[in-house]
């Protein structure tokens, strides 16, 4: 099962999360103080960049006939599909700028270059999504309801396709996230499913017809001989968005380390609750400047989850504050390559597709689920006793004598693997002593089968010797009837 209580998990008080939890108030209070020129700057900067790319591109696919314009006029489309996507859309429906107070870079005005709209997007996002992060049955995003990426969630026989709705996802991940957040839209909303003419509909319907015809009619027919090649590059361009989307977001939700949670984790949850359970649920990705503004700085998806409605462009000096709070309280920061962290999740996806019978880790402990029932009767050294799910964190949390840091779930993690590790040796000795006893058994029964087998031999010999030796008596005795006289042999 999935984390329940995330004191207990996380090896923290009640107290301390508290603290963690002013802490990042702090963080955030400090940002939006700041908040001013420079970040205005940077998003109108980003703004400008992006639709300088698109206008040359467009510019570029008036001679797609030529497969180097082609190419290049393509490149560029995508990289300008990306950033709006990823950058611009993404962050600025957050409400990341809506402190600017500026009609065009607001979060009820941006719509962005893709098949859905805007406004579902921000409905089904901003609150499920954000609000129950990685909460099974309240997160909608868990894998999009296409996708099982839990053990807690039960197996059935369409998961076995689930590495072919993976790619079918990736390279549609525009129409996935559309179809995926109008039907939040309509729970939301208490939309009947019967009711075809309702408003989400319409609002669907609408943005997937204009999205159509400016991709695929418009864009095209204004570059008229190219039509066709203009249209294979406006297909190329959005098949490219889709997967690099889809990577930055699979990259970080569904790597090791970003863990799962059940309902009973939202009972009575305090704000410093919440904080941490988005820093655990969420993992981060290493970039340079470059990747991080093309991924819409969510290669920060553990700051982006703390603090969604603040700019991206203070995300990198926020992740060093989030990095030392993580360092202070001894909880992990999940963060790794982007090829790792995807790879990670992609295992995932195809392990999961299997049904529990040939898995080998339980909810509780699988490097892609666990719980604070992992630590179930593991002794750590810092410890000092074994614990018990749902204890009070107190008795879990010790101070290192040496240093005066909280040993916390880092620790904790660290110990028990060491811990595990030791287990497993000791059981792999034992194992290999126990394979010695049976096969130095197993020797000494082949000898005595031996022995056994060579004394029914004898017994088998001496047997027929004695009954060749019956049936000449039974001869001679006969012979000796008949004639009367005793045979030579005799």
């Amino acid at each position: 099962m999935a984390i329940t209580d995330i004191k207990a998990f996380a090896h923290l008080t009640a107290a301390d999360i508290e603290t963690l939890g002013n802490e990042l108030d702090s963080i955030r209070r400090s940002v939006e103080l700041s908040r001013g020129e420079r970040d205005a700057k940077y998003i109108r900067r980003a703004i400008a960049a992006q639709r300088g790319l698109e206008v040359t591109a467009r510019a570029l696919l008036f001679g797609s006939r030529n497969r180097w314009a082609w190419l290049a006029g393509t490149a560029m489309l995508s990289v300008a599909k990306i950033i709006e996507n990823m950058e611009l859309g993404h962050n600025i429906s957050h409400g990341q700028w809506d402190w600017m107070n500026d009609p065009e870079i607001h979060s009820s005005s941006w719509e962005w270059d893709m098949t859905g709209p805007s406004s579902q997007w921000r409905r089904a996002h901003n609150f499920s999504h954000h609000t129950y992060t990685n909460v099974l049955g309240k997160d909608e995003d868990l894998g999009f309801g296409i996708l099982r990426m839990t053990r807690d969630e039960q197996w059935r026989p369409v998961h076995l396709v689930q590495p072919l709705a993976n790619l079918l996802l990736a390279a549609t991940f525009e129409w996935g996230i559309a179809l995926h957040d109008w039907g939040i839209d309509k729970q939301l909303s208490d939309t009947p499913r019967w009711k075809l003419l309702s408003e989400p509909n319409k609002e669907c319907g609408r943005k997937i017809f204009r999205q159509l015809v400016k991709d695929y009619l418009i864009h095209p027919a204004l570059t008229g001989p190219a039509f066709t090649r203009t249209l294979q590059a406006n297909a190329s361009a959005n098949l490219v968005r889709n997967l690099w989307a889809y990577a930055v977001i699979f990259c970080g939700h569904f790597p090791d380390g970003a863990e799962k949670f059940t309902i009973e984790q939202l009972r009575d949850e305090t704000q410093g609750e919440w904080f941490l359970r988005q820093m655990l649920g969420s993992a981060n990705f290493d970039a340079g400047p470059v990747m991080a503004f093309m991924s819409g700085n969510l290669c920060y998806q553990i700051e982006h989850h703390l603090f969604p409605d603040l700019p991206s462009n203070r995300y990198p000096e926020i992740a060093q504050q989030v990095r030392a709070l993580c360092d202070k309280y001894d909880l992990p920061y999940t963060t790794g390559s982007l090829g790792k962290q995807y790879l990670l999740a992609f295992r995932t996806i195809h392990k999961l597709a299997l049904p529990d019978r040939f898995l080998t880790a339980t909810a509780d402990n699988a490097p892609e689920t666990s719980s604070e029932r992992k630590f179930a009767g593991i002794t750590l050294p810092s410890l000092g006793a074994v614990t018990r799910p749902g204890a009070e964190a107190t008795h879990w949390l010790r101070i290192d004598p040496e240093t005066g840091k909280r040993r916390g779930l880092r620790s904790a993690l660290r110990e028990a693997r060491a811990v595990l590790h030791e287990k497993a040796r000791q059981e792999k000795v034992a194992l290999r002593e126990a394979k010695a006893v049976l096969k130095q058994k197993a020797e000494h029964e082949r000898r005595m089968l031996r022995e056994a087998k060579r004394t029914l031999q004898d017994i088998a010999r001496q047997e027929k010797a004695a009954l060749r030796r019956k049936t000449q008596r039974d001869k001679t005795f006969r012979f000796s009837r008949r004639t009367g006289k005793i045979p030579a042999s005799a």
